[in-house]
């Protein structure tokens, strides 16, 4: 088989393969990538560059029934929620069209000492290499394309080896955006060939969004050639609940937290830390509410719990349940696995010697947790080596704000699940990434913040 193929994970069917890129194509499309930075991203403005990002926008939204049945195809992913990633990603590259230029105006500096002037002028570094996961085909992709083609930068975007035909559709987009040749170019490469494309002096930086392992190994390859990198690598991300006045409705937040992408979602929550005196009712009724989302056929418009992406990743899920266990973990089950297919599973019981408290469950995997006091649910949140997303459930709102305080993650939602936006930073520290993609500080990472004094 091909390295990039369309696997249906819902039957197994291999749809299309995909040649790989050549290295004689590989070194052309870098090439291509670097001329259109020199010729168009240097010579035109934000703003003529923002009305081709607004055109890749309203094709997404003109093309979404076809851009949502590619992404059912290639990942699995439920049809409703297929709409509403094509939808985020239209949403996304509006919003940079909208926002980028003032981002990038001239930001002028008093000067404590001296006469003249001096302003912190932001221009575009060059080629960068975009490299992206499988779980969100179209939204990953816009919130890394679309500011930096509107900074000036050009891209090579390799995508995950069983999203292809999303990176086709997406690559074709750009094309009929009127973008120049060159300035959004696809690339069908190879782990050992992204080597060598980060390490080519014309490319000046990289984003991953994956796992650690890859991120890791991106790291160290930038990192040995001096070039600039943003990572979004995985997360387990705690939500606590210590006070409530509707246990029913904070449970039906942490279902749709747990079960949005079938559980495939980097700031999905994942451990759920619950106060001493509701955690007995929240298990008991965490169960049963995830009991009513079974895996279905994804092309159904009433399926809200699709396949695992690929057999892989559902046999990793069953290796780390099995493990679990066998560490003395308490399964909850709630359905039976068929194939790819997993019914939703609630854990309790996993003792701090469990080499599953520290992993990240890539499914539809509720991990449950005890806290006895405000103090443990914070050291409980943050005994992870992630530190992505979080969530923090109380009727206390100085609690709250001491808490959110406390907790080591990039991201803190108070009270509400399901709330990213196109306006809002994302991003985590310590092993899930560095560096931050959305909102205005997406627009600012791959930026050469040039100082201009004069005297």
């Amino acid at each position: 088989m091909s390295y990039y193929a369309v696997v249906n994970p819902a039957t197994g069917e291999t749809v299309k393969e995909y040649p790989t890129i050549t290295d004689a194509e590989l070194g052309e499309a870098i090439a291509r990538a670097d001329a259109a930075y020199r010729s168009w991203g240097r010579t035109t403005t934000p703003e003529e560059r923002a009305e081709l990002i607004r055109k890749v926008g309203d094709l997404h939204a003109e093309r979404r029934d076809e851009l949502a049945a590619i992404i059912v195809r290639e990942m699995g992913k439920p049809l409703e929620q297929a709409y509403g990633e094509v939808d985020f990603a239209a949403d996304i590259y509006r919003y940079y069209a909208d926002t980028s230029p003032d981002v990038l105006k001239d930001q002028p500096i008093d000067l404590l000492a001296g006469e003249g002037t001096a302003i912190v002028r932001r221009t575009p570094l060059g080629v960068l290499l975009g490299i992206m996961p499988w779980n969100f085909p179209y939204y990953q992709v816009a919130r890394f394309a679309g500011p930096n083609l509107i900074i000036g930068n050009t891209i090579l975007l390799k995508h995950a080896p069983q999203c292809p035909e999303s990176a086709a559709a997406i690559q074709q987009i750009f094309d009929d955006a009127g973008f120049p040749d060159g300035a959004y170019v696809n690339i069908y490469a190879t782990n050992e060939q992204i080597e060598e494309v980060i390490a080519d002096p014309r490319v000046q930086g990289v984003s991953l969004t994956g796992s650690e392992r890859a991120g890791s190994a991106v790291a160290e390859i930038a990192g040995r050639n001096l070039k600039k990198v943003v990572l979004e690598l995985g997360g387990s991300d705690p939500f606590v609940l210590l006070s409530t006045n509707d246990l029913d409705k904070v449970v039906e937040d942490a279902a749709a937290a747990r079960l949005d992408n079938s559980g495939q979602s980097c700031n999905a929550a994942k451990r759920f830390i619950v106060a001493d005196d509701l955690y007995d009712d929240f298990v008991s009724k965490l169960t049963a509410k995830l009991a009513e989302s079974q895996p279905s056929d994804p092309t159904s418009e009433d399926s809200k719990l699709g396949p695992l992406s690929s057999t892989a990743a559902a046999e990793r899920l069953q290796a780390q349940l099995d493990r679990a266990v066998a560490n003395g973990a308490t399964l909850h089950a709630t359905g039976e696995r068929t194939g790819n297919f997993f019914a939703p599973i609630v854990l309790t019981d996993i003792a701090a010697d469990n080499p599953s408290r520290h992993e990240e469950f890539f499914g539809p995997v509720a991990s449950v947790y005890r806290a006895s006091s405000e103090e443990d649910a914070v050291a409980k949140a943050n005994d992870i080596p992630f530190g992505l997303g979080s969530y923090v459930y109380t009727t206390d709102p100085e609690q709250a704000e001491r808490v959110a305080n406390q907790i080591e993650a990039g991201m803190v939602f108070v009270n509400v699940v399901l709330a990213d936006g196109v306006e809002l930073p994302f991003g985590g520290v310590k092993r899930s990434g560095t560096g931050r993609e959305m909102g205005r500080l997406g627009a600012d990472e791959f930026v050469n913040k040039k100082l201009i004094r004069v005297g």
